[in-house]
Order: structure tokens, then sequence, then C-alpha cells
């Protein structure tokens, strides 16, 4: 029969390795795989792919006074979970010249405020709009949770309301020559999608129909890219030839 201390000892050890085992898995939880895409001034974009998200600290800037006058930054270092939309975007800029250098202020109680992403800054009545999986956040994006796998797009918007953002779905592979039809689709805020009429898709020879089509023949592996006017530009959908696909994809 095991003594009292042996079993005060057993019991201490299996609380220290729940304890243990609870702090690795909320410490995992932080650090994320997610798709980051970034589309700043003049709709260029400046960013699209996985990046890896654990908890980052980053600097706060005295000039970021997007949001008015003595709005800037302290000028000290911030921390960020990995595991949010403000994280994954720190994390980005680490290891992608175009997203430095981040323009972020402490000045608020209510989260960060981004000003700034490499040299597409907020200005006058144009702001970052942040979405993920095609949906308006409704928080700071240092507050924005994400998971693992998640679609972040942060975009430099010229006003409120904020654009719709097109969408293409078009097939992984087509042949040379042959036409095939791709749809154009637009997210709004909410995350509520509907097709696109008039929108211009890469190849094709004119703008999507009133249900969001449009035909494509491809003579080379081609990324297909959808615009129209104020929406903010698809990402970049790559459609592969006889197995070879286009640079980059």
């Amino acid at each position: 029969m095991p003594r009292p201390m042996q079993l005060r000892t057993a019991g201490v050890c299996l609380l220290a390795l729940c304890l243990t085992a609870a702090f690795a898995a909320s410490a995992s939880a932080k650090s994320v795989t997610a798709t980051l895409r970034v589309v700043g001034a003049g709709k260029v974009q400046l960013a699209e792919g996985e990046i890896k998200s654990p908890d980052i600290s980053v600097k706060t800037s005295k000039q970021a006074t997007c949001f008015g006058s003595g709005t800037g930054g302290s000028g000290k270092s911030a921390s960020l979970m990995g595991n949010t939309a403000l994280g994954l975007l720190a994390n980005g800029s680490k290891s992608i010249g175009k997203l430095r250098p981040l323009s972020i202020t402490d000045h608020f109680s209510f989260g960060l405020g981004l000003c700034g992403i490499g040299q597409s800054k907020a200005k006058g009545e144009s702001s970052w709009y942040v979405k993920i999986n095609h949906k308006g956040t409704t928080v700071s994006a240092n507050k924005a949770k994400i998971k693992a796998g998640d679609e972040v797009l942060f975009d430099l918007a010229p006003s409120y309301p904020y654009p719709d953002e097109l969408v293409v779905a078009a097939p992984e592979e087509a042949t040379a020559g042959v036409p095939f039809t791709v749809h154009v689709y637009a997210y709004n805020e909410k995350g509520k999608r509907k097709p696109v009429k008039g929108a211009a898709v890469t190849g094709a020879i004119g703008p999507t129909d009133s249900q969001g089509k449009v035909s494509i023949t491809l003579t080379k592996p081609t990324a297909l890219i959808a615009g129209l006017r104020e929406d903010i530009p698809s990402a970049a959908v790559p459609v592969c030839l006889a197995g070879q696909c286009p640079a980059g994809s």
C-alpha cells in the first residue's frame, strides 16, 4: 500500500505535468501559420503568402499620427500575440522588405493603431482595412484573433465605406488554346459574397458578365488577377498548363 508521502509526491508531480502541458498548449496556441496579403497605395500588392507567426515585439513610432495631431506613438516597444492579425503582419515584415517599416501608435487605450506599412501610409480619409477570411474585423488588428490556415488581408482603403474584396475562382490546370470559364466574386465587409459584373481578369478578352463569369484562353501558365474600379484586387490565382505553373506559385 503506498505511503501518504508517496501519494502526495505523485500528486504534486502529476499536477506539475498538467500545468506544464497546459502552459505549453497555451504558448503554442499563440503561434500560427496563416496567409498574409497586403495591398498598399495604388492597389499595389506588397505581400502574399504563408507566414509563421509566433509572439513578437514591435517598436511604436512617434511619427504615427494618421489619426490626428498628437496621436503618435510613445516610441516604446509593444508586445504582440502571434495569433493576431497585427502579430502576423509584424512577423511578415521581418522577412518581406516591402512591409518595412511598420508605423504603429500606442496612443489609444482600445489597442494599437496602424498608420503605415512600408511606403504605404494612411493619410486624410484613408485607413488600413483588415479582413480575416474575407470578413472585416470589428476590433483593432492587435486584438483580432486568427487561427492556423486563416487568410488575413490588410488593404489601404481610400475612405469609408470600405471597398469590396474581389476573389477569382478558376481551375488549377487548363489546356493551352482551350477556353475555360472563370468566376469573379466580391466579398463585402460582412463577408457576404456576390458575383461581379464588369471585372477585368488577366488574359480575358472582355469583362465578366452579370453572373461574374468570363471565358479565358491561355497559351502559357498564368496567374489570374481580377480588378474593378475601387474594389480590392483579387489575390493571384495560378493556372497551370501541361504541369507547368506560373513562376512563384
